[in-house]
């Protein structure tokens, strides 16, 4: 009889140390679950697809990439003749600081020359330079081919983003990974696809 007790016993214990274990597991997952990143954390350093069919030379887009604007410029002949000219006054000519990928090390520091795709941040204090075409020499100096400003503290960068010598900036701006999907499509964030 005692082997049928503690048989029993043993069946009882068995069952509820399952039991509690599975509760166990289930009581956990909420918590376990906060450790995940959040759709926000993720979507953060997620690609950005960005549609460029409607944009027109001598405009510019204006995304949000990992929480920092990010420029698409549809440069004009006149802007890339700009920045030929701009070689001389600018202190990163040939972009050999590491502000850009392998792809972009080139005079225009873009896959299609067309395009400038640039962290709109400037390398100083972190401020968002605005866009000034040719046209605004009268405030920004006669030798202004156009580019871009900041007005914070006085950087100026050239169509290609590379820094003009003499001011706080240090270096060029950033150019992010990106690829084309098609003739009117970029993503910015991943350039594995292709470039």
């Amino acid at each position: 009889m005692s082997d049928q007790i503690n048989s029993g016993r043993r069946k009882i214990v068995v069952i509820t140390a399952a039991a509690g274990a599975c509760a166990g597991v289930v009581a956990a997952l909420p918590f376990a679950a906060t450790m995940l990143p959040s759709e926000r954390a993720k979507a953060l350093g997620a690609p950005v697809e960005a549609d460029i069919a409607s944009l027109s030379p001598g405009e510019m887009q204006v995304l949000e990439w990992r929480g920092k604007p990010v420029w698409i410029v549809r440069r004009t002949k006149e802007m890339l003749d700009g920045i030929k000219k701009s070689d001389g006054q600018v202190t990163d000519p040939k972009s050999e600081v590491d502000q850009q990928p392998d792809y972009a090390k080139n005079e225009f520091r873009s896959i299609k020359d067309e395009y400038a795709v640039l962290v709109g941040v400037c390398t100083h204090l972190g401020c968002s330079p605005q866009l000034k075409s040719a046209e605004t020499q009268g405030e920004m100096g006669a030798d202004w081919a156009g580019g871009f400003y900041c007005p914070c503290h006085g950087s100026k960068f050239d169509f290609a983003g590379r820094v003009y010598k003499g001011v706080p900036a240090p270096i060029n701006l950033q150019v992010p990974p990106y690829t084309f999907l098609s003739d009117t499509r970029i993503l910015i964030g991943d350039d594995k696809k292709g470039a």
